[in-house]
């Protein structure tokens, strides 16, 4: 009697059943199983790409500057920014000035602009604690703010330090402040019927610039301050800064 022959049926092996798929199908196998690792290396691939990117075109800020209290036209804030780059003959694809706007300080609670002046504070003091605060613009409400703080460097330092002409040329510009070194504010609040009282220093803290070539021009009716920070690391170009804007020849 004849033995029927059973029909045995091999498993395919991989390669086989990767080679009965059609394109979709195979696309289909990748993403079902591997798409963990590859949605992890599209992420370090944008990283590794995005960061790359922004090594190569990041520019150097050569001046840190803030507008305080003062309103600039898109004409003014070129020539705060771009015509200063221009003044120093600096790469502009490589190089930039960050000019901070719409700032507002004051402790008038009837001001416009009264509700913005603790967010203006706030960006002020993180800008001067992490060293990216060099130039400040300002009426003279923000200059007195900026002195009782003790913020500014004395001008006459920095006009003989980085040798900003005869001290004497910038006499009639110069603008004294007074900085409060210690006071007895923390215990008028806890006794009101105690006197005020305080330990200041008064010295040149800034420059009257109103009649600086770029503000004559835009035509300002008060007149606007220039203050340099103590902490400022770039003191140098702060004073390059001031020749800019006043566009006087270099000694």
């Amino acid at each position: 009697m004849k033995e029927k022959r059973k029909n045995i049926h091999f498993k395919k092996s991989s390669n086989e059943k990767w080679n009965s798929l059609n394109r979709k199908q195979k696309a289909r196998y990748v993403w079902d199983y591997y798409k963990f690792p590859i949605a992890v290396c599209l992420i370090c691939l944008y990283i590794v790409g995005y960061t790359a990117y922004g090594h190569f075109t990041k520019k150097e800020v050569l001046l840190y500057t803030a507008l305080v209290n003062v309103s600039a036209g898109e004409q003014l804030t070129n020539e705060l920014d771009g015509g200063f780059l221009d003044f120093l003959g600096a790469d502009a694809s490589k190089t930039e000035l960050e000019l901070y706007t719409g700032i507002n300080l004051t402790d008038d609670p009837d001001a416009p602009n009264h509700e913005y002046a603790y967010a203006s504070r706030v960006k002020i003091i993180a800008s001067i604690d992490d060293e990216k605060l060099d130039v400040v613009l300002m009426n003279r409400e923000a200059f007195d703010t900026f002195a009782q703080n003790g913020y500014f460097y004395n001008m006459e330092e920095l006009i003989r330090d980085t040798d900003l002409q005869s001290t004497a040329k910038w006499e009639p510009y110069l603008v004294s402040g007074t900085a409060i070194l210690e006071d007895n504010a923390d215990e008028l609040l806890q006794d009101s019927s105690l006197e005020y009282q305080a330990v200041t220093e008064e010295y040149p803290m800034g420059l009257n610039v109103s009649q600086a070539g770029v503000f004559r021009q835009a035509g300002f009716e008060d007149d606007v301050y220039l203050g340099v920070l103590k902490n400022s690391p770039r003191m140098e170009m702060a004073a390059e800064y001031i020749r800019y804007l006043f566009a006087w020849p270099e000694k």
